[in-house]
Parts: structure tokens; C-alpha cells; sequence
């Protein structure tokens, strides 16, 4: 069942369309991954299901209702989002920052309950932050910083989370970290992910669903298997991949790629 979806969805800018016809189905407690190249319209699409970008035609659907038929504070319950590269120098405690996502459950200035303390803890524990709850955010390492982040996320409770480039900048080490938190976040507490990310062997490793896009338009939808093929590898990025099925996972694995031939003419031209 689709929790969340896109109806001839177009997306942009200032009445200037990116995306267009988008029709994209997000299935409940699933991980979704969409891929492509930079400018193909991936954090825009994120921003429009979240309505920090309103639509410009079509319409998002969040559990089968028109998103312009919730209030703000209703949407802040039900689904959450990381922005690519969030704040990094605030200087407030782990803690302190992890609270802010209890606001959509509070009114007015009035303090932290005991509900909001206890949704806090999980999140902390949860993400492995329990021990640096007192440290400064400003401090901290890039995947410590991420993972305060997506505890801020949680314990806003909702059943969506929304993430634009969880990984980008960090290490492979700190890369496995945020996505295997994900995962556990995904399969024991059921929550449904959708995020953008370029490492497509991680794309295809921690997701159920992933989407191809390029140029506004979703070019393949499906499994990993499904999409991470050398025919859609071209078709999105332009590339040459070897790819293998991984002996474990039996998930498509690219063990390396070229730029295709046509695509390397016109760049040495240039």
C-alpha cells in the first residue's frame, strides 16, 4: 500500500518547472532510494513531498489525501525531513538540538514533558547517541552530526522520514554507519524511507525500491535488481558498468564503469 505518492506531479522554482508528469508510489514501511545525476530534479521532488516546495501542478498524496489538506503541524507528524547539509556549527547540545523536533506535539513556550523526555531517550539510544546527549553538536564528527540529526527526525514520531544525501561527505566507514542506523529504524519500527543518494551499490544494498531520474523524469522504478541494470546505467548516467550479482546479498553490484564513448568525445571537444 502506498503511503505516499505523486499524481502528474510537476516541480520547480519560481513557476520554472523541473519535474514534470511525475507519478512515483512510496510503499508503507519500505526503504526507497532515488538516484541520478546532479540537477535531475532528486532534491527538488524530496522538498515538494515534504511541501517545503509547493507543487506547480499534479498533487502529492500522503495516506491517499491531498497534501494542501493538512495543516503544517499535521504534516510535521506525519512525515519528517533531512535536508543535504544540515547546520554543522550550532553550537547546542545533542540533546538540546534533538528536542526541537518535539515541537509539532507542543504549544506555545511551554516546556519538555515527560512524554517528550521519553521519545527524546529512544531517539538517543536508538541513533547510539545516549552518551554524547550533553555534547556540543559543534564538535562532533560528520557521521556523529548526521546521526544527531536523524534523532531529531525520530522523535518528531512520524511514519515517513525523508533524507536528501544522507551520506554525502562522509567516509565510507561513517556512510555504513547512518545507513545500517536506517535500516534498523526501517525494519524494527517500521518506519517508510525515501532518500536521495549517489553511491548506487548503497542504493542498491539498503533498498527495497529505487527510482532513476534524469533531466525531471523518472526514466526507471522497481526493485534494485530491476533498476540497477547496464541499460539504465547508461540510459541515467551515461556510463559503461560491469556489474555482478553480489554473492551474499544477490543484489546487482557495479564493480566498476567508463563513460561512454560519445559522452567522452564531446567532453574532450569541449
Amino acid at each position: 500500500m502506498a503511503i505516499l505518492s505523486t499524481v502528474e506531479l510537476a516541480t520547480g522554482y519560481n513557476k520554472e518547472i523541473i519535474s514534470a508528469a511525475l507519478n512515483c508510489s512510496f510503499e508503507e514501511g519500505t526503504i526507497t532510494s532515488i538516484i541520478g545525476p546532479n540537477g535531475c530534479g532528486k532534491s527538488t521532488l524530496l522538498k515538494t513531498l515534504a511541501r517545503i516546495q509547493p507543487e506547480l501542478k499534479g498533487q502529492v498524496l500522503l495516506e491517499g489525501k491531498a497534501l494542501q489538506q493538512y495543516t503544517t503541524k499535521e504534516i510535521a507528524r506525519k512525515l519528517a525531513i533531512l535536508s543535504q547539509n544540515p547546520e554543522s556549527t550550532i553550537d547546542l547540545s545533542v540533546f538540546d538540538l534533538v528536542s526541537f523536533g518535539r515541537h509539532p506535539y507542543q504549544s506555545g513556550w511551554k516546556s519538555i514533558t515527560n512524554e517528550d523526555q521519553q521519545y527524546i531517550q529512544w531517539a538517543l539510544e536508538l541513533t547510539g547517541l545516549t552518551e554524547l546527549a550533553r555534547e556540543s553538536v559543534a564538535i562532533l564528527s560528520g557521521g556523529q552530526r548526521q546521526r544527531v540529526w536523524i534523532a531529531m527526525a525520530l522523535v518528531q514520531d512520524t511514519e515517513i522520514l525523508l533524507l536528501d544525501e544522507p551520506t554525502t561527505y562522509l567516509d565510507p566507514a561513517h556512510q555504513l554507519e547512518i545507513l545500517n542506523v536506517l535500516k534498523m529504524i526501517n525494519k524494527e519500527h517500521k518506519k517508510t524511507i525515501v532518500m536521495t543518494i549517489h553511491d548506487i551499490n548503497l542504493a542498491s544494498r539498503f533498498s527495497d525500491r529505487v527510482i532513476a531520474m534524469k533531466e525531471g523524469q523518472v526514466l526507471k522504478e522497481g526493485t534494485p535488481s530491476e533498476v540497477i541494470t547496464e541499460e539504465t546505467l547508461k540510459q541515467v548516467f551515461a556510463i559503461e558498468a560491469e556489474i555482478i550479482c553480489h554473492s551474499k546479498t544477490q543484489r546487482p553490484l557495479v564493480l566498476s564503469y567508463e563513460m561512454m564513448e560519445e559522452n567522452s568525445d564531446e567532453r574532450s571537444k569541449g
